[in-house]
């Protein structure tokens, strides 16, 4: 059986990491300029306490999963919230854990530095990733609204 593993970002995963986030972005019919790419990429290896960090899944050797975090405060907490961005996987290897491995190693990461609450999103027709979610995660009823 082959081995999920779950690492963070290096700088030689640049072509992996574009790959994975180009599908995820085409998955929720977003494009981006070159420049929201060029600078996600440099803010996920940029020191400090609330700048983003990813992680990237491997099986068999290839790159098949990406997942983004990124750590802010809560007036509820004196510790920080962690909120899992991004969250993806190949089409061709979901359902084997991929996705889950991603979630985890995204709340052992946060929970190094006492960070609980770990949360994400996904819309509502996004069936396939509410099946996971579901497994792995309560559902807090809290509905999302944005000023865009």
């Amino acid at each position: 059986m082959s081995e999920i593993i779950v690492r963070s970002l290096v700088q030689s995963d640049h072509a992996d990491w574009r790959r994975l986030w180009t599908a995820y972005l085409t998955f929720y019919e977003t494009k981006l300029p070159e420049e929201v790419y060029a600078i996600t990429w440099k803010r996920l290896f940029t020191d400090g306490e609330f700048e983003p960090k990813g992680f990237i899944a491997t099986l068999d050797g290839k790159a098949v999963g990406l997942t983004h975090y990124l750590y802010h405060r809560s007036c509820w907490s004196l510790v920080n919230n962690c909120y899992l961005q991004d969250l993806f996987a190949d089409p061709e290897v979901r359902g084997k854990g991929v996705g889950a491995a991603l979630i985890k190693a995204v709340q052992d990461e946060a929970g190094k530095i006492g960070v609980k609450n770990v949360y994400w999103m996904t819309h509502e027709t996004n069936a396939t990733a509410r099946r996971l979610y579901d497994n792995v995660a309560r559902r807090t009823g809290f509905i999302e609204y944005d000023l865009l």
